[in-house]
């Protein structure tokens, strides 16, 4: 919704806020009179030229109450799709396996915001060996991330014990994400090609790109990176310590 048709919905709803008082002897004779569509819309547009203030506060009150509700159809899907979200065998797994604490991360490999948040993960498993990261390989900038993820799903299901490694240094790269450079990568580290090509065609990869599309359009998110962290769906490249600061605050609503 466009800034104009917000001011325009937020006035048609202080028009049934704005008090109208009439005053003098004349008012008792028309108190009685309904005021017309023109004369209401004129009184309104009165009261927000002389208070033009009520309009930020009506909309940080309707971004409120909308934010609150998305929180919590977000934590309804966590709950009801917690296996999906935290446990998926599908998933690529960063950390201590067994870890209290549990990061969900969804990425695109050529992602800008997710390969610099990549060194925000690995100092955060250094320190902190009771939290793992779980990956959901999220393909939504280009045809060539898909390519590098597909390279990358059948990597974790024929090779799981080398996917770490593959994840660190496709996303690293220098260069643009592609199934030739997801290739190269694995092959380097000792993956046969013609049995991760096989795995490549496998039906359930696709399938398992759309349980996450859809499961992220569920919990609202749209872009890169995004996280599921204990009771939160958090947006963005935001850093280190506040994904700490959202660790910490797992920690407290586990125990």
């Amino acid at each position: 919704m466009t800034f104009s048709r917000k001011i325009r919905t937020l006035a048609t709803t202080v028009a049934l806020l704005v008090p109208v008082t009439v005053h003098g002897a004349a008012a008792q004779a028309e108190a009685t009179t309904p005021l017309g569509k023109t004369e209401v819309e004129q009184i309104v547009r009165d009261y927000l030229l002389n208070n033009p203030e009520i309009l930020l506060e009506v909309q940080e009150a309707l971004e409120s109450k909308q934010r609150e509700e998305q929180k919590l159809a977000q934590q309804t899907v966590m709950k009801d799709k917690k296996e999906q979200i935290f446990n998926s065998p599908y998933d690529g797994v960063v950390g201590n396996p067994d870890a209290a604490v549990t990061v969900v991360e969804f990425f695109d490999y050529n992602c800008g915001y997710c390969k610099r948040a990549m060194d925000d993960m690995q100092a955060l498993i250094e320190e902190n060996d009771d939290v793992r990261f779980v990956l959901k390989e999220f393909p939504i900038l280009s045809a060539e991330s898909r390519e590098a993820h597909v390279v990358s799903m059948a990597v974790h299901a024929i090779a799981p014990d080398k996917y770490a490694d593959f994840h660190q240094k496709l996303l690293g790269a220098d260069t643009r994400a592609n199934g030739e450079l997801a290739m190269k990568i694995a092959t380097e580290a000792g993956i046969d090609e013609s049995t991760l090509r096989k795995e490549m065609e496998n039906p359930e990869i696709q399938k398992v790109f759309a349980e996450t599309y859809d499961l992220a359009n569920q919990l609202a998110v749209t872009g890169t990176p995004a996280y599921v962290i204990g009771e939160e769906v958090v947006f963005g490249a935001l850093g280190k310590d506040v994904l700490a600061e959202k660790i910490d605050q797992a920690r407290t609503q586990d125990n």
